[in-house]
């Protein structure tokens, strides 16, 4: 794994050993930030079940002026905290470790741009993460939330949360669902 774009360019990443995370592909990775791109310069960027901190270190790479990584597992904070020292990005990063339901209290800003997510598959979290993002005031018209999810997850509640689904980029073996608030 690496850092596809950006000052931190061709950068090698380590990933926490184990079955525990699945790091997004470099593939799939580029073709999010593809989309992404015109929305990262200077953007608060949150990126939730972190893992390594690939996603997050790349939208700094790529523009960002800050970024949160929310893990609560040990060995993806170090991994997190190695790739920050090693792409020379840790003055621009927040670590929360901890819950991500509970991380979500923990941002401090007027406003964040995008929020990403990569939870465990078929676990519904993501529901109950959105559930909790809907009441959050650093949640604007303007922030982009993306989930990545497996193929089957559905994402028919979204609308009763106060999202509507923007756009989805499915790939082989997942997707990304992008949605924001509705407008009131």
């Amino acid at each position: 794994m690496r850092v596809i774009a950006g000052t931190a360019r061709s950068l090698p990443l380590k990933t926490p050993a184990g079955m525990d995370t699945r790091p997004t592909t470099d593939r799939i990775k580029e073709t999010l930030f593809n989309v992404l791109q015109g929305d990262l310069c200077d953007a608060v960027f949150v990126d939730l079940f972190s893992g390594s901190g690939g996603i997050g270190i790349e939208a700094l790479s790529r523009g960002a002026k800050k970024a949160y990584f929310v893990d609560n597992a040990p060995s993806s904070i170090n991994c997190i905290m190695e790739n920050l020292m090693f792409t020379k990005m840790a003055d621009k990063a927040v670590i929360l470790k901890q819950d991500v339901l509970a991380s979500l209290f923990q941002i401090y800003e007027k406003e964040v741009d995008i929020i990403f997510m990569d939870p465990p598959y078929d676990t519904m979290i993501e529901q109950q993460v959105l559930q909790q993002l809907k009441g959050m005031k650093y949640v604007t018209k303007n922030t982009l939330i993306v989930v990545e999810a497996s193929l089957e997850t559905e994402f028919d509640y979204a609308q009763d949360l106060g999202f509507e689904i923007v756009k989805e980029k499915i790939y082989k073996t997942n997707k990304h669902v992008f949605l924001q608030p509705k407008e009131a």
